[in-house]
């Protein structure tokens, strides 16, 4: 049994190591003619970004071998977030970095569109880890995120300007009405009732979900204010830093709570 035991973990490295390394190798954007400015706050946090996602991506493949069977799927999915998000800014930095590049505002919402989602099958992994998790929790969270998310990406691009020129704060408050319902149901509501049991891991996992959703989150319409004319004084590079920085704290931060959980229950 103990022998089967180290091949199986010696197969699951091999199968780790050799997605991390193919993920590394896959064609990437590369700006070739463009050099990055010392200054360029805007590129260099886009280059970051793109940097972390991958390393990310890379931990959580090679680590999905050290936690308990239930985590291997939860650590799956946090791979996937950053996997994701690492192969669309390998677009995105590319448009910050060229003479009078704007905002990637369509490579960040079809980012978003994916790894959101994927976010909150994670939510209902981490149900599922208690028996707790339902149809309807899934559906409601499901729902309530593509809310926020088609709001936001009518409001910022103008692609369905219904109400006129109060569409970018109307469709805000939409689509902060989508977060809302998040918050409530991880806080008060249906998914706060079935968190009541579970392991140190799980408990953990719940706790920081939560945070990160309350306050990782709020640095989006933070972003989408400046970046359109919400906010006086900054304009649309201020709200690429500041989405940029929201990605890394929320899908990085996000994928080690579910790792370090793993962690937890493996002790």
């Amino acid at each position: 049994m103990e022998l089967k035991q180290r091949i199986d973990k010696r197969k699951t490295a091999i199968f780790g190591g050799s997605m991390a390394l193919a993920l590394i190798a896959l064609p990437s954007v590369t700006a070739e003619t463009q050099i990055l400015a010392e200054n360029d706050w805007v590129g260099i946090s886009f280059w970051i970004a793109t940097a972390m996602m991958l390393a990310s991506t890379v931990f959580f493949l090679v680590e999905r071998q050290n936690v308990p069977d239930k985590w291997k799927t939860s650590m799956t999915v946090a791979a996937l977030v950053t996997g994701v998000a690492w192969y669309h800014y390998t677009y995105m930095r590319e448009v910050a970095v060229m003479d009078g590049g704007g905002s990637p505002l369509v490579y960040r919402y079809i980012d978003w569109l994916i790894t959101v989602p994927l976010q909150v099958v994670e939510f209902y992994l981490i149900m599922a880890a208690i028996g707790a998790a339902t149809f309807a929790m899934f559906r409601n969270l499901m729902g309530a995120s593509i809310v926020m998310l088609v709001a936001g990406f009518f409001g910022e691009s103008g692609a369905w300007d219904v109400f006129g020129d109060m569409s970018t704060e109307i469709w805000w408050v939409i689509g902060m009405a989508g977060w809302g319902y998040i918050l409530y149901a991880l806080w008060q509501g249906d998914v706060k009732e079935a968190s009541a049991s579970g392991s140190d891991g799980v408990q953990f996992a719940f706790t920081s979900m939560r945070w990160i959703v309350t306050v990782g989150w709020a640095i989006y319409p933070l972003g989408y204010m400046m970046g359109n004319d919400m906010i006086s004084g900054f304009d649309v590079d201020d709200m690429n830093i500041i989405y940029n920085i929201a990605d890394l704290v929320n899908k990085t931060a996000f994928g080690m709570m579910v790792w370090y959980a793993a962690t937890m229950d493996a002790e």
